[in-house]
């Protein structure tokens, strides 16, 4: 029994020990955090910026690949032999010019035999009104004969198309891009015959950022240079601006390019369009590290005589290390722009020297 109550007294002493032990650090811990608050008070360095105004232009710049405007691959629309081949790959051709000729003997003995059945019914249907003026036919048997008259005439434009399929000519004018067919080859509809670029027009597809985006217009000229002829400026017009960005909040802008016969570019080359903004505006940037956690918490230390007052404010476009304040921030005020990981809300600062921007 002695032994027990020796030991439920060492208990208890030791239990007693251990909390003024712990009650003394923590009144250390705190006497340590209030002196450092206290050393700070009036001495955090701090870089500041003074908020200004000034000219800006949304000019900028996008780089693309030049496409043709005008492209197609010929496909045979009649089968055949050919007979003769006009053109090779790298010919220039204009708009409806021949490029070869297929075997059409048997389409031409259809198209006659198409013609004299058509002018036969022809007659037959003359007949038949001059004989129901007099009585000798009914109207059907003349509705009739000019039923088959209608049908013949299908029937013989149907084969006049035919027989005028066998003459392949170029539907638009450019270049013979490639060529899929050799003379003498047999072709079946739908057959693959030449790739056909016209690059007298070009278009660039470049993709422009959001806050870009906004600035452009389907019809504004644009200037456009390339790197094969670095010297030259050709002039662009804005065709296509996309309704929906990407996941990257781009978005495909076209524009189509007239080319210079001296300096002809060519589809695939690399060019940069030059968006220029004639109409500059007033804005205030600010650097983008006096933003509190990152810009999108829209968060600034402001100096009001040397004390930090946290701000809200409306971040605009991101331009390099400079953020556009759109709302919170007037000319002449003094933000914070480093030694904001030290500030409270009221804290007393000062600013090193050579550090005003």
């Amino acid at each position: 029994m002695k032994k027990i109550l020796i030991w439920g007294l060492v208990t208890v002493g030791a239990l007693a020990l251990i909390m003024w032990k712990l009650n003394a650090n923590k009144k250390a811990n705190e006497a340590k955090i209030e002196f450092v608050k206290q050393s700070n008070i009036g001495d955090v360095p701090v870089l500041v910026q003074t908020v200004s105004s000034s000219d800006f232009s949304n000019a900028f710049q996008a780089n693309g690949n030049f496409e043709p405007v005008r492209e197609l691959s010929y496909l045979a629309e009649t089968s055949g032999r050919i007979t003769k081949l006009l053109v090779d790959e790298g010919s220039v051709v204009k708009q409806g010019q021949p490029l070869a000729y297929i075997d059409g003997q048997i389409l031409n003995t259809d198209l006659e035999s198409a013609k004299a059945n058509l002018n036969q019914l022809k007659v037959d249907a003359e007949r038949y009104e001059a004989a129901f003026q007099t009585g000798g036919v009914t109207r059907k048997q003349v509705d009739d004969a000019k039923l088959q008259y209608e049908i013949a005439k299908t029937r013989y434009e149907a084969a006049n198309r035919r027989v005028s399929d066998t003459y392949v000519k170029a539907p638009i004018s450019g270049i013979i891009n490639k060529k899929y067919v050799e003379l003498g080859a047999y072709l079946s509809v739908g057959n693959k015959m030449f790739d056909i670029v016209d690059v007298s027009r070009l278009k660039l597809a470049v993709s422009v950022p959001e806050a870009q985006v906004v600035s452009l217009k389907k019809g504004q000229k644009v200037e456009v240079t390339s790197n094969v002829f670095p010297e030259t400026k050709y002039e662009g017009v804005i065709t296509f601006i996309a309704a929906k960005g990407d996941n990257s909040l781009n978005y495909p802008v076209e524009m189509e390019v007239t080319n210079l016969g001296d300096k002809e570019l060519k589809a695939g080359m690399y060019g940069t369009a030059h968006f220029s903004d004639p109409t500059a505006e007033k804005a205030i940037f600010i650097a983008r590290t006096a933003f509190v956690g990152g810009v999108n918490s829209n968060e600034v230390y402001v100096m009001e005589g040397n004390v930090a007052k946290k701000r809200k404010v409306v971040a605009g476009r991101i331009i390099g290390d400079k953020v556009e304040v759109r709302q919170g921030l007037k000319e002449g005020e003094t933000v914070i722009t480093s030694g904001q990981i030290n500030l409270t809300d009221g804290a007393t600062v000062t600013v090193q020297r050579g550090a005003a921007k």
